[in-house]
């Protein structure tokens, strides 16, 4: 499955859409259908070479020795992954380090609350999430591939294909995931501008004590944090999961008991 299929029928673009209160038909050409031409004429030439290598080198092959195929452990690897990921993603934000205390033991101020009101006390730790997804899937994506050479044919074949294809696509889905971030920020902006505007409007004082508490701009922005690095999570480990259903139709065509 192509990246930009998998971006347009993803909760990714479902999300960013709500963001920007289009449609989704909308949000599907200002995300996914830029990247539909990815491929370049040249791309695809030595797209088909790889392919032709691998065909060739796959007939040329002698069978996998022990040990074989086991798609269990695969599995068991991949939903240990995921849920590290998605403990990861939903972790609350560690609260500001307060200042460090006195020789004395004197109370010192705990740090203002209304720094939280700027995107830079937030973006790091969107960017810094994402470097640990990023380093656990592509460890993970290349176990996958490990595990399914030692299968049939076709999928040394699949394990190879998928090898290409993430050499070929790989530094344009690291531009797209960079861009996710700005997307964050716009959100961040459109929250607290809300915020603002009911303030205005009530006549009340703020309290940044309240930000974070349920139904506060900077509570919901941290669910929106959390979400967009979800479906990134989604999008990200489609291919992986492709691998493995291939390797369950494999096993079950063969009559693997699990």
């Amino acid at each position: 499955m192509s990246l930009p299929h998998r971006l347009d029928s993803s909760r990714l673009v479902v999300l960013l859409a709500q963001w920007t209160q289009a449609q989704r038909a909308q949000a599907s050409h200002d995300v996914a259908e830029q990247l539909g031409r990815w491929l370049s004429v040249v791309d695809a030439v030595e797209l088909n070479g790889s392919l032709r290598s691998i065909e060739t080198h796959a007939a040329q092959a002698p069978a996998p020795q022990e040990p074989a195929l086991d798609p269990l452990a695969l599995e068991e690897l991949f939903q240990k992954t995921k849920t590290d990921l998605m403990r990861l993603a939903t972790a609350p934000a560690k609260p500001a380090r307060p200042v460090r205390e006195r020789a004395d033991n004197t109370p010192v101020e705990q740090p203002d609350p209304s720094v939280q009101a700027d995107f830079a006390a937030h973006g790091p730790r969107y960017l810094e999430l994402q470097r640990q997804m990023d380093t656990r899937l592509v460890a993970l994506r290349a176990q996958v591939r490990a595990g399914l050479l030692k299968g049939s044919a076709a999928l040394r074949q699949l394990a190879a294909l998928d090898g290409v294809m993430e050499q070929m696509l790989g530094a344009r889905e690291q531009r797209l995931w960079a861009s996710l971030p700005g997307h964050l920020e716009r959100r961040f902006v459109q929250l607290r501008k809300g915020h603002q505007a009911r303030l205005q409007e009530s006549g009340q004082a703020d309290d940044p004590l309240r930000w974070r508490r349920a139904g506060g701009w900077l509570a919901s922005f941290e669910q929106d944090l959390q979400a967009l690095l979800l479906a990134e999570m989604q999008v990200r480990l489609q291919p992986i999961m492709g691998l493995l259903e291939a390797a369950r139709n494999e096993n079950r065509r063969t009559g693997f008991q699990e």
